[in-house]
Formats: structure tokens, sequence, C-alpha cells
């Protein structure tokens, strides 16, 4: 079972997004999502409900992901201790669990509805990204569900970066334009020049939201 400051923190539109999927369909089976260390970890039953096929399917699409080395064993399983009914008692069990990056592998394997439903979800994230360069978890911070400790500092340092490298590239515009033949850092040229690129440099950023 997952921990209460689990249940509050697993807040994101994915976790939702997965749960919903769960939910919809003839079986009335509920799957509780793990979070820890930001990430979504599944059992192989879990997975089994989430995408409405039985668990020795889920079994095969591990084995071939990791066969084909799409995603590396170690890096996606983890045991945690969960309560699990045996019979007439229960018991703990440690149990391998599974990343959201296998979630997602398992998801592009299955063949029914229940998949496809996810696979046009993960596609329009895809989308988003290849197009805009990012993608922005509306829902999410319009609740203002919780948020791990990390995300604003992990936030603050890709702007950081962005802002890096942004100077890099002015600095090469203006290294370039420096070696004209006819250069003088004291026309009025110049100065516009570089005003003109300082300026569009700005607005670029501001229309990513860097501002």
């Amino acid at each position: 079972m997952a921990k209460k400051k689990n249940e509050i923190s697993i807040r994101s539109s994915a976790a939702e997004y997965l749960t919903y999927i769960a939910s919809v369909g003839e079986q009335e089976d509920s799957i509780e999502m793990r979070y820890e260390d930001e990430n979504i970890w599944l059992t192989q039953k879990m997975m089994a409900t989430l995408y409405d096929v039985d668990v020795r399917t889920i079994s095969d699409h591990i084995k071939k992901v990791y066969s084909d080395s799409e995603l590396e064993e170690t890096a996606t399983i983890r045991k945690f201790r969960i309560v699990q009914t045996e019979g007439p008692r229960q018991v703990q069990r440690e149990v391998n669990h599974y990343n959201l990056q296998m979630i997602i592998a398992v998801g592009f394997k299955v063949n029914n509805e229940r998949a496809a439903q996810f696979r046009k979800w993960a596609n329009g994230i895809v989308k988003d990204y290849t197009i805009k360069g990012w993608v922005m978890d509306d829902e999410r911070l319009k609740r203002g569900t919780y948020l791990t400790d990390k995300y604003f500092d992990e936030q603050l340092e890709r702007i950081r970066e962005i802002r890096a490298s942004e100077r890099k590239f002015y600095q090469k515009i203006t290294d370039m334009y420096a070696t004209a033949i006819d250069y003088d850092k004291t026309s009025a040229t110049t100065k516009r020049f570089y005003a003109t690129v300082q300026n569009k440099m700005h607005f670029a950023g501001c229309r990513k939201g860097f501002c």
C-alpha cells in the first residue's frame, strides 16, 4: 500500500490519466500507484489492470522491452513491500515495481482499445514537445496541486541553462559582425545592430516563457 505522503504527491497529469484509463471499461478494479523518487511505480498486476490484459501479457512485453535493450532493467525496477491476500490471510511481500518509462513502453506494445487511448494521450504530449520544444502540465498548475521539493529548483536550473545558451548564441552573432572589414564599434549602425539583436533574443525568450 502506498504511504499517505505518496498518495498526496501523486498529483501529476500522468498519474491522474493512468488512473482514469484504468477506471474505464467493464471492470471496476482500481490501482493504487506508488510515487517514489520523482517517479510512478506499478507492479505487473497493476499494469495488467491498467491496460485490461492478463499478467502474462504484461510479463511478455516487459521481457521484450529488455531483450530489445529498449530500457535497462536496473533503471526501471525497484522492490517495494506491499500487503497482499494469500488465501485466508494477508502477508507482506517485496514485489517488483516498474517505473513510468516501462509503463509507457508496455502501453505502446499492448494492442487493445485501452492501450490505444493511452497512446493517443502520450502522442499528444510528444507532439507538443516536438513542435513547441516544451510541454506544460496545465491542469496540475491550475489546481495548485502538490509539487515535489525539487520541482522549482529543477525549473530554475533549466532556465539558467537556456539563458546561458542564449548568451553564447548572441556572442557568436556579435563576434561574426565584428569581423566585417568596415566594422566600427562606435558607429550608429553597429550600436543599432547590437540593440536589435539583443531585443530579438529577449523577445524570443519571453515568448518561450523565460522572462
